[in-house]
């Protein structure tokens, strides 16, 4: 079936092709409908997305006295002074409507006693506003019901299996993907012609070597529209959450912000309450002032802990069932001890660079979810932002490709067919340990020019194509955050620990500007011949 479909791509163009089985492709996919899609995802559809693992939920203004202006300014107020506010807004007058068309799709978000949606408080939040599905279950809840509804849509085609590894182009559009069988590098790639591609590929987390993030979340859709002259809008901003469970797991599981937002509170080991001294709001501060807090309190050997035994104790299972299973799998119970916790690599708030219908700076390439970079999370997202986020721009990816005369696809002209190693376990796992290193919650300029030498090697040496895009994505998040030398939201320079208001902007970049850092940084001959021929 998939290779015969593969085949039938292949010879004609198709009309729309999703790349990416998360919240952001399937409801674009769904909201096209009838109009032909086919979607394609390496994993299962929703098994390799970090929205199917987000406990939290979705913030929307629904609640009695809540409004989108109220919204939007939180979400300004947290993103270091640069985050877009007609963008923010726009978002949060946006998310009422897709919230009903979630409830549309089956999701079975929680009510309260009159029937109404219930909301919770997560940080940095002025209202209660975070809609939520059993507690902390959400993530699994929405994905769960958009899976079943695009299975259900006729018109849309779905291909499992295949990992894209390149866009072809023809000037300044793009006309082809290129796909490769997820689990055999070595077969031939596929190339697909289309009308109209959309990146909903997800984030970075799996770069770092701790994380909450699945490892599709590996940057790739980032580095295929970068390797195609795309802009890239602030890549060196990445959101640490900070109650991870520090029980050795890869990925490490979350213990969701709800928790802290119903009184669950943070201690060191010694028992002593720590956020008050970091932030007035301490628990419920902004994600990168508590992820700070937390990985001082590890670096110190102190170590943290997320204590929830008196906020919530016997009732920490039912309302919080999804943390409760992977407390007890690890020997903790949280009903009665306190959850050892550490800051992992969780959400991107750069990507590729989009406006506000999710158009990139190619034509015939949109991006959205955690790929894209809005413009309305700054330097520092607010919680449960994301997934309002992905379901708005996928609406609006929709609506834009079916108001445009979209030209039909030319055949590519230039199949990329640079053999394909195996994955070198080595090397992906050095490079995943540089990052949480070198580009994690604390950076410094030497540490950073280290990581760009390092991924400028094996960018350019490397024989797995899924290794070498990888390493483009580190390269260009490295190089960014080498290139801000200020701290501003979760960006955290110890050489340059203050804001610089003349800094005070987002960062556009492309891999040129990037791969020009490097070898400005290179002190090796070797890497000098590799970066001459890049």
């Amino acid at each position: 079936m998939t290779k015969s479909l593969l085949h039938e791509l292949s010879a004609a163009p198709s009309d729309i092709l999703i790349v990416g089985g998360g919240l952001a492709g399937l409801f674009c996919a769904l909201k096209l409908a009838p109009r032909p899609v086919t979607v394609i995802s390496a994993a299962p559809l929703g098994e390799g997305a970090s929205s199917a693992w987000a406990q939290g939920g979705i913030a929307a203004a629904v609640g009695e006295g809540d409004t989108p202006e109220a919204h939007a300014a939180d979400t300004i107020a947290v993103g270091g002074g640069i985050v877009d506010d007609d963008v923010a807004l726009g978002l949060a007058r946006e998310a009422p409507a897709r919230i009903r068309d979630l409830l549309h799709y089956g999701v079975p978000f929680d009510r309260d006693l009159e029937g109404k949606l219930a909301v919770g408080r997560e940080a940095a939040h002025s209202a209660r506003r975070i809609v939520h599905v059993q507690g902390d279950m959400a993530g699994k809840a929405i994905i769960a019901a958009l899976v079943a509804a695009v299975r259900n849509t006729p018109s849309i085609r779905v291909i499992e299996g295949y990992a894209a590894e390149a866009l072809l182009t023809e000037g300044d559009a793009v006309t082809c993907l290129q796909l490769r069988k997820a689990d055999d590098p070595a077969a031939a790639p596929v190339v697909i012609p289309s009308r109209a591609i959309v990146l909903a590929t997800g984030g970075i987390g799996h770069l770092y070597a701790v994380t909450t993030n699945p490892a599709e979340a590996s940057g790739i859709g980032l580095a295929l529209a970068a390797r195609a002259g795309a802009i890239i809008a602030d890549p060196e901003f990445v959101q640490f959450h900070p109650t991870a469970l520090n029980v050795g797991r890869d990925p490490a599981p979350l213990a969701t912000e709800a928790l802290r937002g119903e009184g669950a509170i943070l201690i060191n080991g010694k028992g002593e309450r720590f956020m008050l001294a970091h932030d007035p709001l301490a628990e419920l501060a902004p994600r990168d002032i508590v992820a700070r807090g937390v990985f001082a309190e590890v670096a110190s050997g102190r170590g943290a802990f997320l204590d929830a035994t008196k906020a919530l104790g016997a009732n920490f299972a039912a309302k919080f069932p999804t943390v409760y299973a992977s407390c007890i799998a690890a020997g903790i119970d949280p009903a009665k001890q306190p959850i050892p916790v550490a800051p992992a690599a969780h959400y991107h708030m750069g990507g590729i660079a989009v406006d506000r219908h999710g158009r990139t700076s190619l034509k015939g390439l949109w991006a959205g979810g955690e790929v894209s970079s809005t413009g309305a999370h700054g330097a520092n997202r607010l919680a449960s932002n994301s997934l309002l986020e992905a379901v708005v721009y996928a609406a609006r990816i929709a609506d834009d490709i079916n108001g445009q005369t979209i030209m039909c696809a030319s055949a590519a002209t230039s199949l990329q067919t640079r053999p394909n190693a195996a994955m070198p376990p080595l090397r992906e796992t050095n490079l995943r340990a540089m990052m949480g290193s070198y580009v994690g919650v604390i950076r410094d300029g030497e540490g950073l020019a280290e990581a760009i030498r390092t991924f400028a090697v094996i960018e350019q040496t490397t024989g797995n194509i899924a290794l070498r895009n990888m390493a483009t994505t580190a390269l260009i998040v490295a190089a960014s955050a080498w290139a801000r030398r200020e701290s501003r939201g979760a960006h955290f320079r110890s050489d340059c620990p203050a804001e610089d208001p003349a800094q005070r902007r987002r960062t556009m970049t492309t891999l040129d500007d990037v791969r020009n850092i490097a070898a400005s940084l290179v002190d090796t001959p070797s890497l000098k011949r590799h970066s001459a021929g890049a």
